[in-house]
């Protein structure tokens, strides 16, 4: 097993930069998921360490091994492709095998290591198949058991689930999770899917242009976004965001978000205070508008009259956008709410929590 360290690594395709100075350590045995839109270096991040392109400048080190400029078979790593890229014309067993076949591991070995992990994934009754025969979910493991047999120090898995459909994406998550408890060995994994980073990952690594946001854990990342880009990409549906101004109204800090005024909580209104009359972004989630007669119960509610706009039946909650004179928002209702398109209501923001982001450097004003 083994750790793996970033150090200042930047890797430029001519005058683009991908990866710009990302430094991360990554302890054994964690599960680290690099997430971010499409173009944000995370796949690239991913082929560095694997050793599929080369670094431009910093090093890579898995354990205590500097990699630069060691070949991908000698990195000790396995890599499971969003393509799955199996053998069409050998079956399940075969395409398992293959790569220990060519490292010349003795013939028992090679099917040791094969039927564990078959069982491990509960694919035993498809060794004898070929790919063409297997559902997606089914050459999803397959290629997930080409790298259990390799007993790598690290895996890295390059948006595995992406080709599965929503209900079998969802039974997937829970499988490589547990896998990755069963195993104990280091996961690196890349997705754009920020459900599948929140709920698999150890830690989350959010990237944009090349420039890693923010790295912590997902509760943090949720709670304590460090800026507006973070904090609109983390959680579904994505937060919401007024452009306000930090006011005094009858000696409390309030914000002025042009069609309505909200009172910032007094336990939080010192670290604004020193930013009176400054643009801000203020910041709230989705689930924390409510209708006011479902509101939880000790929230500091704040007010807000809107017009219903849409609403979707969840069946458990109803997403509803509302809108005001000059801007959309969204709320997650109970579903016993009287909310209904075309009516005006109030909705119930839960301040306590609110997020406030400078207008200029869109950082957390904390």
């Amino acid at each position: 097993m083994a750790s793996v360290t970033y150090e200042h690594v930047t890797k430029r395709f001519g005058d683009v930069i991908a990866v710009n100075d990302l430094n991360i350590h990554i302890p054994d045995k964690e599960f680290l998921v690099f997430v971010g839109p499409s173009g944000c270096g995370k796949t690239t991040s991913l082929r560095l360490l694997a050793g599929l392109e080369e670094v431009t400048e910093g090093n890579i080190y898995i354990g205590d091994r500097l990699v630069n400029d060691v070949p991908p078979k000698d990195r000790d790593i396995a890599m499971v492709f969003q393509s799955y890229a199996l053998y069409p014309h050998m079956t399940v067993y075969d395409n398992m095998a293959f790569g220990l076949r060519l490292r010349k591991v003795p013939k028992q070995e090679i099917d040791r290591r094969v039927k564990e992990a078959a069982q491990i994934l509960g694919i035993e009754n498809l060794l004898d198949r070929k790919p063409k025969q297997l559902s997606g979910g089914q050459r999803q493991r397959v290629a997930v058991g080409r790298a259990i047999v390799r007993e790598p120090n690290v895996f890295l898995m390059d948006e595995p689930l992406s080709n599965l459909d929503a209900k079998l994406r969802v039974q997937a998550r829970a499988e490589l999770s547990k896998l990755h408890q069963r195993l104990e060995t280091t996961f690196i994994y890349v997705t754009h899917d920020q459900m599948e980073a929140m709920t698999m990952g150890t830690r989350i690594a959010v990237l944009k242009d090349g420039i890693l946001q923010q790295l912590d854990t997902p509760q943090v990342l949720y709670d304590a976004p460090i800026n507006v880009f973070v904090a609109g990409f983390i959680g579904s549906p994505s937060m919401n965001f007024f452009d306000a101004r930090l006011i005094e109204r009858d000696g409390k800090v309030a914000l002025d978000c042009r069609d309505f005024i909200v009172d910032v909580p007094e336990n939080r209104a010192n670290t604004y205070r020193p930013h009176l009359g400054k643009e801000v972004i203020f910041g709230i989630r989705p689930e924390d508008v409510h209708d006011p007669d479902y509101a939880p119960p000790g929230i500091k509610q704040a007010l807000v009259e809107a017009k219903v706009d849409v609403t979707e039946l969840m069946g458990n909650e109803v997403i509803v956008y509302l809108v005001t004179e000059h801007t959309q928002f969204l709320g997650r209702f109970d579903p016993r709410t009287g909310a209904r398109v075309g009516n005006t209501m109030y909705a119930a923001m839960n301040m306590d929590r609110m997020h406030i982001f400078d207008k200029q450097t869109e950082m957390a004003i904390r």
